[in-house]
């Protein structure tokens, strides 16, 4: 489902790669049984797309930070992975819906990825950071969206609000299911019409009825890119490696 994405990249990242299926089975894939409802489109500016080329293929979203610019995605949305290179050229539109940027494009900048996504595709380590900022403002992104906050270690089952641009679509899909452990540090969940382009949506738990923010927990990645099911997706777990990179963003403020 989300392989596509990574070998668009390969228009602008040289030496692209594609990772294997890491050691995924059949029982894997039906380690637990999750249900999923479909949502409203979300209330909170927070999450938003990812363009490359005037062409939006990945989510991301705003995370709290002290330098107040901080965007969390999938990492094969910000780097091709096995030995390759970041993407350049990114910008984030927070809110997008209906071919319209309510508050504008974010220049994308200084993306992170884990060491273990950069040097051999580690499906366990799909989770980037980087940065946003707009020309012409002094303000930060989260003074505009408001952010999540971020949770690592926090146990695999969990209800969230997941959501994701696909690329066939201008505005975002949105489900409310409830997650499982697929692998050690894999998680899932079953939520329809996740198809290519929603590859670094948050899954964000307790959302606020008003603001739309609350906790996010993982990110469409991980396993297969975020699974090969558009109705299954998958995160990579948040564990001590996500919780180093973060505190290291977190840092610059």
């Amino acid at each position: 489902m989300r392989r596509a994405l990574l070998l668009a990249l390969c228009v602008v990242l040289s030496g692209c790669s594609t990772a294997s299926d890491p050691g995924a089975t059949e029982d894997r894939a039906a380690t637990a049984t999750v249900a999923a409802t479909p949502a409203a489109p979300p209330t909170t500016p927070a999450i938003g797309a990812l363009f490359l080329d005037g062409t939006h293929f990945c989510t991301a979203s705003v995370v709290h930070s002290a330098p107040g610019d901080l965007l969390l995605t999938a990492a094969h949305c910000l780097h091709d992975g096995e030995g390759g290179e970041y993407a350049t050229g990114i910008s984030f539109a927070p809110g997008y819906h209906d071919g319209v940027a309510p508050y504008g494009y974010w220049e994308v900048s200084d993306p992170q990825v884990p060491d273990g996504w950069a040097d051999s595709s580690d499906p366990d380590l799909d989770v980037g950071f980087a940065t946003a900022r707009q020309a012409g403002t002094t303000k930060t992104l989260e003074s505009v969206t408001g952010a999540n906050t971020l949770l690592t270690g926090g146990g695999f089952a969990h209800p969230i609000t997941l959501t994701g641009y696909p690329d066939e679509r201008e505005a975002p899909v949105v489900c409310h299911g409830t997650t499982a452990q697929a692998d050690t540090y894999q998680m899932r969940v079953a939520c329809p019409g996740f198809t290519t382009g929603t590859s670094g949506g948050p899954w964000v738990v307790d959302p606020d009825p008003k603001t739309g923010l609350g906790t996010v927990v993982g990110v469409i990645g991980g396993y297969l890119y975020g699974g090969d099911d558009p109705d299954t997706s998958y995160s990579s777990y948040f564990d001590t490696d996500v919780a180093t990179l973060y505190r290291k963003m977190d840092a610059r403020g």
